[in-house]
């Protein structure tokens, strides 16, 4: 019995990346599918669901991805919505790297720490790696801000994560290095989750802060997004400040997304979503 994977994209094009690590994770197949909504998935989940017999199911699995976090959310429970007693498969949320990725970041991070009471900025925060990671950290008891260059994103973004996972963060408009700056001012954890290229604060800005005790990097492609900081920094100490690069922790958010998909097939009932991701991740660091 083959095990079969069923990537749900909402991008028109499936992932890539998303199937290579698929494949790595122990599926015997993945079948992509693009331009997914809650609106045209319905025969694709019954043609999972309606066809093994139930001690077959776990070797059916179903990935939700694409670029569009909250159309992921939306799609990943129109599947949930299909199943019924008797009649389910085991699916896993993870649109851009959203839960992976953040949880890989944030776990490393938190290792061995208390972070009850730290305060915590994610900047460039309301992208989808941004937002989870900023719940992630909030979750742990840190005192979460979230920076755009938008304060309507920054407020719409919190607002989101408050709906979702029911904590609180502060919003914070921070248009240019300078005001970012001035945003980790007090901080004692500065998480960087902007666009790919992008550099958000230069080596200066945050070399001679007393308050910061870790700086997390999660992109990987030059400029990077806090410089001085190198994508291969694996907790290496610069300027008493512990750091994490892209790479540093990508080993991390590659493993962990291989195990989940691993997981996937060991019955027929698993939801992969942010909480047991990141719980995974924690025991995985």
């Amino acid at each position: 019995m083959k095990k079969l994977l069923f990537q749900f994209d909402t991008d028109i094009y499936p992932s890539v990346f998303d199937t290579v690590v698929a494949y790595d994770g122990g599926a015997d197949h993945v079948i992509g599918y693009g331009g997914l909504s809650p609106e045209n998935v319905t025969a694709l989940v019954e043609g999972t669901i309606f066809t093994r017999a139930p001690k077959e199911k776990k070797n059916t699995a179903i990935f939700v991805g694409g670029s569009d976090m909250v159309a992921g959310q939306a799609l990943f429970k129109a599947v949930q919505k299909h199943f019924f007693p008797g009649f389910q498969v085991s699916v896993m949320l993870d649109s851009n790297g959203c839960n992976t990725t953040a949880a890989a970041a944030v776990a490393k991070l938190v290792a061995n720490r208390s972070f009850a009471g730290k305060k915590t900025v994610v900047l460039a925060g309301t992208g989808p790696v941004g937002q989870r990671a900023a719940a992630m950290l909030a979750k742990e008891g840190a005192v979460v801000s979230i920076t755009s260059r938008n304060m309507a994103h920054a407020i719409e973004a919190c607002d989101a994560i408050k709906a979702r996972f029911g904590v609180d963060l502060t919003p914070v408009e921070a248009f240019d290095n300078s005001a970012r700056a001035n945003a980790i001012a007090d901080a004692n954890i500065v998480l960087a989750a902007g666009a790919a290229g992008i550099e958000l604060l230069t080596e200066e800005q945050w070399r001679d802060n007393k308050n910061i005790e870790l700086i997390a990097d999660a992109n990987a492609t030059p400029p990077l997004g806090i410089g001085g900081t190198d994508m291969m920094d694996k907790g290496i100490e610069r300027h008493g400040k512990v750091i994490w690069g892209a790479i540093g922790f990508g080993t991390l958010k590659l493993a962990l997304h291989r195990a989940c998909i691993a997981k996937l097939f060991e019955d027929n009932t698993q939801v992969f979503d942010a909480e047991n991701i990141f719980a995974l991740a924690k025991e995985m660091a």
